[in-house]
């Protein structure tokens, strides 16, 4: 089966998406690692930013893409094929219409005409590359409405010479069971055929899988699923399901454990959050929460999981939460390094702590740092790096120039030793950061490498509470440059949340520096 990434131009179209050239670039090279053989680049001629970055890259996986010659005018004469042969790439795409109404609609012209257009595009193409496929724009709803001429095209392409016919879902509509009638009653026709299918019904991957059961040679999508508005079918579980459940390999042996880096690569360079619960690579495609699924898990991980986690490079994660049971509770102490049997009191006390502590509104699923630190008070293992004494923070607003400016003060005691600093930030949690550090770092010198990632307050529905005065939860994530680690605070004051949340991230660091 052979795999068509379409991220670099495709995916590129996704709204809050914009690769920057050396984005482009650094994703093409994961790409080409991974196994992909054919890699879309862009459209040459288009715009600046594609056309410097055909110019930065040769390599045999790169695929220009562009479009049929422009009505009127004769193929070789054509501005948009020439920069298409001018990219130097081995494999060009081009799309073409294969739906009667676009013919007449859009392009305003006769039938036959749009039949020359694509026969002539693609025999000059021939003349000048060693593949050319061509993308049969809007194909399955053409099909429906007017059989005959959407075959017409097939036929007009491959007569010309086209590699692969790609027959595309573009506006996402059509369903899977339609597909898979659809791809039934061309298998007469011997073509050489792809599939290009967008998610607007959240059935792109379902149907790009149903392909691979009907004679489809090329699956094309984009990494997570990123594209024009809902997106492409997602080849990170395209690719899983065909290697994993179908038996049809189209990656490199061994290449299949790289999934979740690429996934989380992309996301990170597309400036897009990660979707955690993404099947197969999210952060939560193997998290188990419920006291008897965890139960259960321990003594057969098939028992709650379709796959081994590994195989796609993702892992296991035990979440705890008011929903645990002491499987769970004992999992995360083995993994703290504290050894818990199911009959030690300890084990229900620290899970009736939690569970106290999430009707309060606390949630460690995704704060582990946080629940570390209270294992290790509630089984006598917790050592105090440092006690407050006191904080103050104040807010200073110009009206003039809209700005606010911040500064905290804070007494804290280090052994006999005790500590009075201030320090300024752009808001108060920022001011209490910094003050808190300036005090620590004379102490803990290892602290300076601790970064704050992303901070995050949710005010908690609390019944005959006015919305300014409930109860807020904050969360944090931090960072030393190695390792990641999140953790939480609840209190109806932001400032005292925050505070408790702090501290959690910064006691985390010193409490894995002195073990």
């Amino acid at each position: 089966m052979q795999i068509y990434d379409t991220t670099l131009r495709d995916g590129a179209q996704c709204s809050e998406v914009n690769f920057s050239v050396d984005d482009k670039l650094a994703i093409f090279e994961r790409l080409v690692a991974i196994g992909i053989p054919y890699i879309e680049g862009g459209w040459p001629g288009a715009n600046p930013k594609d056309e410097e970055f055909f110019k930065k890259i040769q390599n045999s996986h790169l695929v220009a893409f562009g479009s049929t010659r422009r009505p009127g005018k004769k193929a070789e004469q054509d501005e948009l094929l020439k920069a298409l042969v001018n990219a130097k790439t081995s494999v060009i795409t081009i799309f073409g219409k294969s739906w009667d109404l676009h013919v007449k609609d859009a392009l305003n012209i006769p039938l036959e005409e749009n039949l020359e257009i694509v026969f002539d595009s693609i025999k000059y193409l021939k003349k000048h590359v060693e593949e050319v496929f061509f993308d049969a724009e809007h194909f399955f709803d053409g099909y429906k409405a007017n059989n005959k001429y959407a075959l017409e095209v097939l036929n007009t392409a491959k007569s010309a010479g086209a590699d692969c016919l790609v027959l595309c879902d573009t506006n996402g509509g059509v369903l899977p069971q339609e597909i898979s009638v659809i791809l039934e009653d061309l298998k007469k026709y011997k073509f050489n055929l792809g599939l290009h299918l967008h998610n607007d019904s959240d059935t792109a991957v379902a149907s790009s899988l149903i392909g691979a059961t009907k004679g489809v040679n090329q699956i094309q999508g984009t990494i997570n699923g990123i594209g024009e508005r809902c997106g492409n079918a997602n080849l990170i579980s395209v690719i899983a399901d065909l290697q994993l459940k179908m038996g049809i390999q189209c990656l490199p042996k061994g290449n299949l454990k790289k999934l979740k880096k690429l996934s989380a690569f992309v996301s990170e360079i597309g400036n897009l959050g990660y979707f955690r619960r993404q099947p197969f690579v999210g952060h939560y495609a193997f998290a188990h929460k419920g006291g008897i699924h965890v139960s259960a898990v321990a003594k057969n991980t098939f028992t709650y999981e379709h796959i081994d986690p590994e195989l796609v490079g993702n892992k296991r994660k035990i979440l705890v939460s008011d929903q645990s049971g002491k499987s769970n509770i004992l999992d995360k102490t083995t993994a703290f390094g504290i050894k818990l049997d199911k009959n030690d009191p300890k084990l229900k006390q620290i899970l009736n702590e939690v569970k106290l502590m999430e009707h309060q509104g606390y949630v460690f699923e995704n704060a582990e740092a946080s629940f570390e630190i209270l294992v290790h008070k509630l089984t006598g293992k917790y050592k105090p790096f440092f006690e407050l004494l006191s904080f103050h923070v104040t807010d200073n607003i110009d009206p003039n120039d809209d700005k606010a400016h911040s500064e905290a003060t804070i007494r804290i005691r280090v052994g006999e030793r005790e500590e009075h600093t201030a320090a300024l930030g752009s808001g108060p949690v920022n001011a209490l950061d910094n003050a808190l550090r300036k005090a620590l770092l004379q102490f803990y010198p290892q602290l300076k490498n601790v970064k704050l990632l992303d901070y995050k307050v949710r005010v908690l529905p609390v019944t005959d509470i006015e919305a300014t005065d409930s109860v807020v939860r904050v969360w944090i994530e931090s960072t030393d440059g190695v390792e990641k680690w999140a953790t939480v605070g609840v209190s109806q004051n932001i400032i005292h949340a925050s505070w408790k949340a702090l501290v959690d991230s910064l006691e985390y660091k010193l409490m894995k520096k002195s073990f």
